[in-house]
């Protein structure tokens, strides 16, 4: 048999071992799950729009210029002459024959293209978030617990403590503070400057992430404090186990304890965590996007419920509900990278 023959073969092999895997199993039917939870999710949500007495026209109603045949043009256009569960249906079925969520009334363009350009903004803002809420937390977690109940443990509860009682508003609104006293070290709003479309690619780059630096840092204190909690409670737990004593008296370097058994162990339960913190990225960034005015999905979703666009808020809750179902599952899959040793799907 040839080279090439052989790692044709061998690629097959691995390729079948990959399709008949528990993992992909697993994925498979956790996504058919996400599906009809999704399905769940769209019936409540849409109940729930129902509810809020109005619709989009009663706010053109106020406006005298606008006739009262206009506004009839406009209820059978956006569909609001029908009832609300032949409104449900036909807007189900747009999404499952034709992938369209429908149209935004205030924009007058495809909800999926509202959303598309505000998704970049927010995933930028969220990522810089996580990035730097780990790369703060987790350490000085890890400090904290090996430094137990010293002068600096002490202060890193304190300030964990403090961070964590600060509403997200308070917080944005000391740093906007902070931006006006120190103009133009800081820039008070927005994600790039005027001049922005005159930089060459570097400097729009380093525009925009000197737009990133307030709205991060606001987004990150609540997380941060509460990650760097949980880092060093499970730190703390698991330099407690048997195992870990045994690793000392064999005579292993402290360093390797802690950062080899110790810190392996601890980190599975933060994992599951940042699975709920991609969910959870849409709804934090409401105030900072608002306070900021950064042009992403939470300041997008919370106009169009103020506008009462029905198929806009639709769209943006089904992506919330989708981030969270594809943040669990991304969290339960890097448990089973970190710990082959778990089992997935078994309760």
């Amino acid at each position: 048999m040839s080279l090439a023959s052989q790692q044709w073969k061998n690629l097959q092999q691995k390729a079948i071992a990959a399709l008949t895997s528990d993992t992909l199993t697993y994925t498979l039917k956790r996504l058919l799950q996400g599906l009809f939870t999704l399905l769940l999710a769209s019936v409540l949500s849409f109940a729930i729009i129902q509810l809020a007495p109005g619709d989009y026209l009663d706010n053109l109603q106020q406006n005298p210029e606008i006739s009262q045949e206009t506004l009839e043009q406009l209820r059978r256009q956006f569909g609001l002459d029908r009832p609300p569960v032949q409104q449900y249906l036909l807007w189900l079925q747009s999404i499952i024959t034709e992938g369209d969520f429908g149209r935004s009334f205030t924009y007058q363009r495809p909800v999926t293209e509202v959303l598309a350009e505000r998704i970049p903004a927010t995933l930028l803002l969220a990522i810089s978030s996580l990035v730097v809420t780990w790369a703060i937390g987790i350490p000085l977690g890890i400090l904290a617990a090996i430094r137990q109940n010293s002068a600096i443990d002490r202060f890193l509860r304190l300030m964990s403590y403090t961070g964590q009682g600060f509403p997200s508003f308070i917080t944005a609104l000391l740093l906007l503070f902070l931006a006006q006293k120190t103009s133009p070290l800081f820039p008070v709003g927005g994600m790039t400057s005027i001049d922005h479309a005159d930089f060459n690619f570097i400097g729009k780059v380093l525009d925009i992430g000197w737009h990133l630096i307030l709205p991060t840092i606001a987004l990150s204190i609540t997380s941060f404090a509460g990650l760097q909690r949980l880092m060093r409670g499970q730190l703390l737990d698991v330099l407690r186990q048997d195992y870990i004593r045994t690793a000392r008296a064999k005579g292993l370097p402290e360093n390797r304890v802690i950062y080899v058994h110790a810190l392996r162990n601890a980190i599975n339960p933060l994992i599951t965590i940042l699975g709920f913190e991609f969910a959870n990225l849409l709804s934090g960034s409401f105030i900072t996007e608002l306070f900021f005015n950064w042009p992403g999905l939470g300041l997008l979703t919370l106009q169009a419920v103020q506008s009462q666009d029905l198929y806009l808020v639709m769209a943006s809750l089904m992506m919330g509900a989708t981030m969270l179902i594809v943040g669990n599952l991304i969290a339960d899959l890097l448990l089973k990278f970190v710990d082959p040793r778990i089992q997935l799907g078994q309760e």
